[in-house]
């Protein structure tokens, strides 16, 4: 069946239809011949009976004619006890009985069977009848024999009339499914010429949707809503690669100068100032690479499934071990434990993050805190620095994004802090605001992680 693999959907579906069309009009006539065929030859049957029980009556009236009353076409002979005729009808034989003597011995009371018309002078088969009559000094047999030429011929007809208009029937039937099928299939058709035009540039990144509420409509709907997601991640693929190059470019550039500098300066290079620079500038490279790989793993659907099994945290322990490496930072532990369920590192990640914007942002003070929020433990950070202005609060979330007051590139950070808090407190189950310090103005970040139960 290789050969029609290699055809067409629609050659393919044609096929289908015709194979299953004449299968079903074939079996259809089969049966319709058959039935015809059975009703027919039972109404030959009741016929020749009716007619015998009713030449029974006259024997068992003792009102026999001579000829008895039939049908043209049918034979009747009363026989006595030893098969002799003693009555018929017109055109019946008068010496020889219609069936045999072991045929009619065979045959029960009511029963009948077929035999050879040419035998009786009749064409085609007969049906033959048999009833007794008479009394039991005298007993009589009936027999009525009734052609079914006149009904085999109405079936031959219809046999004849099937096998005639079948071929030309299913060729109509195919044609019809040839049209219907590649007016079903066009939208499928437009659906390929749209997606070969948005592969080679000719047109925008959105297929054609079909009038119809049916299935292609709603392939369609959501090829062009995948169609709009590829187009989506790819936008913030080449922002993101164009991004990185850009902050991973400024290390190097710097790194790089030093180095040349030195190389055309060596007697008067302060090696050890050299290496504390460039030290720092690999130090802030190493942050940026963690910082990205940690955003593409979290865009990764399958490594973000794949976190570590979560573990009770005590959070004033936690934040008072962060805020132990910023000086400047206030912090008073509260009394009494503050716990949740997640990952120690990621939260303290999350907090160190918050404390690096705050203190590179603040005039003079960082305040942590951590106190219970109903269902939540809330962790709020703020600083009396410039704030964010209420209309940038949530695209700062937003990766490699800097706002052109005081919280700029100038200020030493990347831009991916605050998209690396929300991506890693939305990992925990739990939200991330910016809110206006009080009294301004500063900034207020309240981040709410679920409390273990």
């Amino acid at each position: 069946m290789a050969w029609l693999r290699r055809l067409s959907l629609r050659a393919r579906l044609l096929i289908v239809s015709v194979v299953v069309l004449f299968t079903g009009l074939a079996a259809g006539g089969v049966v319709l011949v058959a039935t015809m065929n059975f009703a027919l030859l039972r109404t030959a049957n009741n016929e020749a009976l009716a007619t015998a029980e009713a030449v029974a009556d006259l024997v068992n009236t003792d009102s026999v004619s001579d000829p008895l009353p039939a049908a043209p076409a049918v034979r009747v002979q009363v026989l006595d006890a030893r098969a002799r005729v003693l009555a018929v009808s017109a055109g019946a034989d008068r010496l020889v009985p219609i069936l045999y003597a072991s045929e009619l011995e065979a045959l029960e009371d009511g029963e009948g069977r077929f035999i050879p018309g040419d035998r009786i002078g009749l064409d085609g088969r007969v049906r033959v009848v048999v009833v007794d009559a008479g009394t039991t000094d005298a007993p009589r047999r009936v027999v009525v024999a009734r052609p079914t030429a006149d009904l085999t011929q109405g079936i031959q007809l219809l046999r004849s009339t099937l096998l005639f208009t079948f071929p030309p029937l299913v060729a109509l039937l195919a044609l019809v499914a040839w049209r219907v099928t590649g007016a079903t299939l066009r939208p499928v058709e437009a659906l390929r010429t749209g997606a070969e035009e948005i592969t080679g540039g000719a047109r925008p990144g959105r297929l054609p949707v079909p009038d119809s509420r049916d299935e292609i409509h709603r392939l369609a709907v959501t090829l062009n809503g995948m169609l709009h997601r590829l187009d989506t991640a790819r936008g913030r693929q080449r922002a993101f690669v164009a991004d990185a190059a850009h902050e991973l470019r400024s290390p190097l550039t710097n790194m790089r100068t030093e180095l040349e500098v030195a190389q055309r300066l060596p007697d008067t290079t302060d090696w050890p100032a050299l290496a504390d620079d460039l030290l720092t500038d690999v130090d802030r490279l190493s942050r940026l690479v963690d910082d990205l790989l940690l955003l593409a793993r979290a865009d990764d659907e399958t490594t973000r499934a794949l976190v570590r099994e979560p573990e009770t945290v005590e959070l004033g322990q936690l934040l008072a071990e962060v805020a132990g490496r910023y000086p400047a930072v206030d912090y008073e532990r509260p009394a009494v434990p503050l716990r949740t369920r997640g990952e120690r590192d990621a939260i303290g990640r999350v907090v160190a993050n918050l404390l690096d914007n705050a203190v590179r942002h603040a005039n003079a003070s960082v305040r942590l805190s951590v106190s219970a929020d109903g269902a939540y433990q809330l962790i709020s950070v703020s600083d009396d620095g410039p704030g964010i202005p209420a209309a940038d609060r949530e695209r700062v979330f937003d990766r490699f994004t800097r706002l052109d007051d005081a919280r700029a590139r100038d200020a030493g950070g990347s831009g991916l802090g605050l998209a690396i808090v929300r991506e890693l407190v939305r990992r925990h189950q739990g939200t991330v605001a910016l809110r206006g310090a009080s009294p301004p103005p500063g900034l207020r970040v309240d981040v709410r992680l679920p409390v273990a139960p």
